[in-house]
């Protein structure tokens, strides 16, 4: 069987399984024969009104979405407040876990107590300080982080300590 009779055959076999519709060339160099016009895809029943349906669906569907979104979220006018962690700084967050600890900590317990790395909390007090919101007292290898008020009594001049 030669190529062109192989070629017919699958044509004819195409033809066959789309009732007689337009066949496509199978690129052999042949153009195989119009059976018939094919015809579009005729609709029984009225076309618009499949279209109002699906419409009036859709729409229905998009009303169910709203409602549960509106009844299932957080009621208008009741909004939770923040928390106020999340809007502390950096240096405020030092500051409070000071008092929190009677005013005065080591910087290693500091490092501990936050997640931050050694050298963050070192500029941070080193900052603190410097703008007088802090003393750092020297105790041995170690740092005493102190709120103005809270150094220890032998941290001070005998003028200072009197004044107390």
């Amino acid at each position: 069987m030669t190529i062109r009779r192989r070629a017919s055959a699958v044509v004819d076999a195409f033809e066959s399984s789309t009732n007689g519709a337009v066949a496509m060339t199978v690129g052999f160099g042949f153009r195989p024969e119009v059976s018939r016009a094919a015809e579009p895809l005729q609709l029984e029943g009225n076309a618009h009104l499949a279209a109002l349906v699906g419409m009036v669906a859709l729409a229905l569907l998009g009303g169910v979405l709203v409602a549960r979104n509106r009844y299932d979220g957080p009621e208008a006018g009741h909004e939770t407040e923040p928390d106020r962690e999340e809007f502390v700084t950096d240096r405020e967050r030092v500051r409070q876990l000071l008092r929190d600890n009677g005013g005065r900590m080591k910087q290693s317990n500091i490092v501990d107590s936050v997640d931050w790395s050694k050298a963050k909390v070192s500029r941070l007090l080193a900052d603190l300080e410097e703008d007088g919101q802090i003393t750092k007292l020297r105790l041995g290898r170690e740092n005493l982080v102190c709120l103005p008020g809270h150094e220890p009594t032998a941290s001070k001049s005998p003028e200072q300590a009197g004044d107390d």
